[in-house]
């Protein structure tokens, strides 16, 4: 099959509301999602992946004290012009590269803060009937070809559904949404059944979705019956539970290393990690980290 075979997928969702209570107080006035990533937010790097993958069109749903990740993306004829008169051409392309075309941007308004689900839910109206993808900025996957990039060629070659999938410790499938797999192949996880944060001990299998989904509208259907799982929130994983035997349901064990920057420690590894590979400075970041090691 080719992607002509699905209806393509020209929108994302970015859940943008939480708290970032684990960066106060540099989240204290800043959301979370404007924390730099070497040189670029990671709202940035979001919505570039997005952009890469071909999205035409970029949801946000937001919570109260956002509104800088909207002026992020907006034009800002002030700094252009301030850049121009200095000569400064190279960083007027780089803003306008952070711009957003017009009629592009949607933003939405999670007012409670009950679960991702809930939050997905949100965008149903921008969403219409139409695929679309569902980015979380915390996760970042550092490697050649976008994350969303190759889950649009999954996407191509299965339709229906589509997570990237990660193995994690046993120890940890209580923190993410665990598959049940009916066969894997090595790239393609078949899934038959989806777990929210089950114990170790209960969980079928150790293969993790992580913060990227190419999902089908009907996904809609069971998110708005607004039933809590796992933390008493409404889980997107439950309602995707829900369209396996219905619609095919596929894993993808993307290429590239994924860091988790909705915590301390994933987002300072992903920023050493990210210079490290930078064009200008990596060179010099690598001999950095070589001498710390052999500093200490």
């Amino acid at each position: 099959m080719t992607q002509t075979d699905f209806k393509p997928v020209r929108k994302a969702v970015f859940p943008v509301a939480g708290l970032g209570t684990r960066f106060l107080p540099a989240t204290k006035a800043m959301p979370k999602e404007m924390l730099p990533l070497v040189d670029r937010p990671l709202i940035q790097h979001a919505v570039d992946e997005a952009r890469d993958a071909g999205i035409e069109e970029f949801i946000f749903i937001t919570g109260r004290s956002k509104e800088l990740l909207e002026q992020h993306f907006d034009y800002q004829p002030e700094l252009e012009n301030t850049l121009k008169a200095r000569g400064k051409d190279a960083m007027v392309d780089l803003i306008r590269k952070s711009e957003m075309p017009d009629g592009k941007l949607y933003t939405t308004r999670q007012q409670r803060p009950l679960g991702l689900g809930h939050a997905v839910w949100c965008a149903k109206k921008f969403v219409g009937d139409e695929p679309f993808a569902v980015i979380l900025p915390d996760d970042v996957v550092l490697g050649g070809k976008g994350c969303l990039s190759q889950m649009m060629d999954a996407y191509a070659d299965k339709g229906g559904n589509v997570v990237a999938v990660m193995d994690v410790p046993s120890e940890d499938t209580n923190k993410y949404g665990i598959l049940d797999v009916h066969s894997d192949d090595g790239k393609y996880a078949d899934i038959k059944g989806l777990v929210e944060k089950p114990k170790p001990e209960d969980a079928p299998s150790t293969l993790s979705i992580i913060g990227r989904y190419i999902l089908q509208p009907e996904v809609f259907e069971y998110l708005a019956a607004f039933e809590t799982g796992a933390g008493g929130e409404i889980q997107l994983t439950d309602a995707m539970a829900r369209l396996i035997g219905r619609q095919p349901f596929n894993g993808l064990r993307f290429e590239g290393t994924r860091y988790d920057c909705g915590s301390r420690l994933g987002f300072v590894q992903a920023n050493i990690a990210f210079a490290m590979h930078d064009p200008e400075i990596g060179a010099s970041v690598r001999e950095f980290v070589k001498n710390c090691q052999t500093d200490h």
